[in-house]
């Protein structure tokens, strides 16, 4: 397990520093932008003085790729993760639309696992769900359906959800890296904006 994933930072958190933990895919890791300090996880984190730990994978799901990472699961490292994490913030789910039909109930089932396991390991952390992100402007009927159900996991463990998050970088292709797919440094930096004021609005 990493020690640290943010660039610059130290090893350890220091005395008092709030330890925030991010569960997501590349969107969280930042992959399309022109370096790790550019993705809005180590924005936000910076701006607010936070220890940053970011494992997020490309590609992965809630269910989608999951298993490829062997016995290295982003849940473990985060539950493990010492000190322990004041916040988990969650912003899972995108890869998973490429998962349906065929593995809707154990998507479905995987966000409340995921969620109660954060729940009953981390009590004394705030958990943050965050609307799964989306990459452009068509939408599949599967985007509302995840949304739907991590909305609903969210409520079931009673975290904090932030709405709205699929369409943060909608209708802007000058915000899309070459591939397409992810954000550039334009728009991470968006995105970095609209969660920091829904952070804001939670008291975080």
């Amino acid at each position: 397990m990493p020690v640290t994933s943010a660039p610059g930072q130290a090893a350890s958190p220091s005395a008092g520093q709030v330890v925030v933990a991010f569960y997501g895919d590349s969107y969280t890791r930042g992959t399309g932008a022109s370096s790790p300090e550019r993705r809005w996880s180590t924005i936000v984190s910076a701006e607010r003085g936070w220890f940053e730990f970011n494992p997020s994978v490309d590609g992965i799901g809630f269910v989608t790729n999951r298993a490829f990472l062997a016995g290295n699961d982003l849940v473990d490292q985060i539950v493990d993760h010492e000190p322990e994490p004041d916040v988990v913030i969650v912003t899972m789910g995108l890869n998973d639309n490429f998962a349906l039909p065929t593995d809707a109930g154990d998507i479905e089932s995987a966000i409340e696992a995921d969620f109660a396991r954060f729940r009953a390991e981390l009590p004394d952390a705030r958990l943050v769900v965050v609307e799964p992100f989306w990459y452009q402007d068509e939408r599949p009927e599967s985007v509302a359906q995840i949304i739907g159900w991590v909305e609903a996991g969210a409520a079931g463990v009673g975290a904090d959800h932030i709405d709205g998050a699929s369409r943060w970088i909608e209708g802007h292709p000058e915000w899309m890296s070459a591939d397409t797919i992810h954000p550039n440094d334009d728009g991470y930096a968006e995105i970095a904006r609209r969660m920091d004021e829904e952070l804001e609005r939670l008291g975080l």
